[in-house]
């Protein structure tokens, strides 16, 4: 069966809450990157809702780095271990489309596993968030997430 993506008009949209300069490492990331995909991390604390705070980027890794991208395996173990050892959670994914939107393209959906992880997709210096579903793919409404240790502001 296809795997068939929810736009906000047809599902309640989830809520994920981000650091600024997470969302700003991501932009830096894909402008550094193009015209290449850029991939990396999400990292941070799961729960309702999930907050993301630190973007980290990884090598892509794919042959073809100009369409597609593959997180480095080893970037992936790490944060998996770190998380194990009481770091952060690894909540998901993001990469970038350099001339596409942001939005999952067909070669995302067909890839994804459906296991729930979090993908930020980056493109023309927007970044939009999503959750990988069995059925396809959710959008997450942003909202802004404050730093939990130095100053508030």
């Amino acid at each position: 069966m296809a795997r068939r993506d929810r736009t906000a008009n047809t599902a309640l949209m989830q809520a994920l809450r981000i650091l600024d300069q997470a969302v700003a490492a991501m932009v830096e990331h894909a402008r550094a990157a193009a015209p290449h995909e850029c991939c990396g991390l999400l990292l941070g604390r799961a729960g309702e809702p999930d907050q993301v705070d630190e973007a980290r980027p990884a090598a892509n890794v794919h042959p073809a780095p100009a369409t597609h991208f593959e997180i480095d395996p080893q970037a992936l173990i790490d944060a998996h271990r770190a998380a194990r050892a009481g770091g952060p959670a690894v909540l998901g994914y993001y990469h970038s489309h350099p001339s596409g939107p942001a939005a999952p393209s067909a070669t995302d959906r067909a890839l994804a596993a459906g296991d729930g992880r979090v993908w930020g997709i980056v493109a023309q210096g927007e970044v939009t968030f999503w959750r990988d579903e069995p059925h396809g793919f959710d959008p997450l409404a942003r909202s802004r997430a404050l730093p939990t240790n130095g100053p508030r502001g």
